[in-house]
């Protein structure tokens, strides 16, 4: 099959600017890249002429919740992925905590036989790290990993045993793959919903404390320095995770981090109240001064990419009210208008360094061979209207689920066309 992007803008990250080019991809590779001003000799292959609109790797968003096996009514794999392609993301890597928990490698075949079914990007996913997330019995790893597990993740709970986050890094270390940690002390968080800070200091609510993270990150940052395992962290939220994390990598362990474009954009003082549990998610949204320490943990390589986490709910789910709603907020289809209008239509950031964060960076980290628009690479490519700005719809969600906090805001950077191993699979 034979495929044509013809003047598209594709970032140099030498010039540090936009240059017109012409992309030809053949049986799902990227054949050639041209500069504009040549003559693409299309033939008969099926062109897109990009107009002159942002031409990007496909994004890589390494952390989802698919919902499916168990929770289909809030998401499944065919709605995730579309949802996913609309948002402009061709590889995704799912989360464990499903009903049953991606536990067996029974459940890891599953995932990836109904994403090569009915799913229309990339999906990867990850097993977890003990026997249903209760954190008393490691899975079996080896088999985990013959079925195309990519890592081992507790996800939605953190590993309270530092016995068994021990055990279960060497063992990972072991078959060289990575542990992904979800960073939560459940000592600390116990009936708390919000983070300890001016919202729920106003409301009178009990608050859950930074060191609910931290804590986490620090233990497992020196069992990853005595095991040698790649060590992940999810969603970092607070300053002083940060600055361990920082710290870590100065001395040489092998830790990445991620953080979503929630906990980069809000804080806990732009939660309007009660009323909405649109904004519960956990992490919950931290203080401004956790908020500035992420950006510039983004900034400096600290945290090495951008992901969604994202967490569809029922409607009727979220209705409950905060205490009782479950936690999370769709991600997929705002993340990249989100980032570019706050920070790089405002000039706080490069257009360069938001792509670079949102594809070479994961495909770096978890070692894939997507996140690159040269010779060779497979074509997963997304094109973005960087000029159409328009509000956030949930109504229009390819997701089954719309709860999130920024509807109606004004964004620009629609992705407009989806490409996975050289096939459209969603356009504008």
């Amino acid at each position: 099959m034979s495929l044509w992007i013809i003047n598209g803008n594709v970032w140099n990250e030498t010039s540090g600017n936009l240059e017109s080019k012409h992309i030809r991809i053949e049986n799902g590779v990227i054949e050639a890249v041209l500069d504009g001003s040549q003559t693409a000799d299309t033939g008969s292959a099926e062109v897109i002429d990009a107009q002159g609109k942002l031409v990007s790797p496909g994004f890589i968003d390494m952390h989802v919740h698919l919902r499916d096996p168990g929770f289909e009514y809030k998401e499944d794999i065919a709605t995730g992925t579309r949802s996913a392609a609309k948002g402009g993301f061709t590889t995704i890597a799912c989360m464990p905590n499903t009903r049953p928990v991606t536990d067996t490698a029974e459940t890891v075949r599953y995932i990836k036989s109904k994403a090569e079914q009915v799913g229309v990007v990339k999906v990867l996913p990850y097993a977890s790290i003990t026997k249903n997330e209760l954190g008393r019995e490691l899975t079996d790893f080896a088999s985990l990993k013959e079925a195309g597990a990519i890592g081992f993740t507790d996800d939605g709970v953190g590993v309270q045993n530092a016995q068994m986050m021990k055990n279960a890094m060497a063992l990972a270390q072991s078959m060289d793959m990575p542990i992904i940690a979800h960073c939560e002390d459940d000592t600390l968080v116990e009936g708390a919903w919000a983070s300890e800070g001016a919202f729920s200091r106003k409301h009178g609510l009990k608050g859950i404390p930074n060191e609910s993270e931290a804590i986490h990150v620090g233990r497992d940052v020196l069992l990853a320095e005595a095991t040698g395992v790649h060590y992940h962290v999810c969603h970092v939220s607070t300053e002083q995770s940060v600055r361990l994390i920082r710290l870590a990598k100065q001395i040489g362990v092998r830790v990445t981090a991620e953080v979503c474009p929630h906990h980069l954009l809000l804080s806990d003082e732009d939660i309007p109240g009660l009323d909405d549990a649109n904004w519960k998610m956990n992490p919950p949204l931290r203080t401004p001064r956790d908020v500035q320490a992420v950006i510039e943990a983004l900034e400096d390589g600290t945290i090495d990419m951008v992901v969604t986490d994202h967490a569809p709910h029922s409607a009727e789910e979220k209705a409950r009210g905060v205490q009782l709603a479950p936690f999370g907020i769709v991600g997929f289809e705002t993340a990249f208008p989100l980032l570019y209008t706050k920070f790089v239509r405002t000039g706080k950031w490069t257009l360069g360094f938001l792509l670079q964060r949102m594809t070479a960076d994961p495909a770096r980290v978890f070692r894939l061979p997507t996140g690159r628009l040269e010779q060779g690479a497979p074509a997963d490519i997304t094109i973005v209207d960087l000029a159409n700005e328009r509000a956030v719809d949930p109504s229009t969600f390819a997701s089954k689920s719309n709860n999130t906090p920024f509807g109606g805001w004004k964004l620009s950077g629609w992705p407009v066309t989806t490409i996975v191993d050289g096939a459209i699979v969603w356009s504008e």
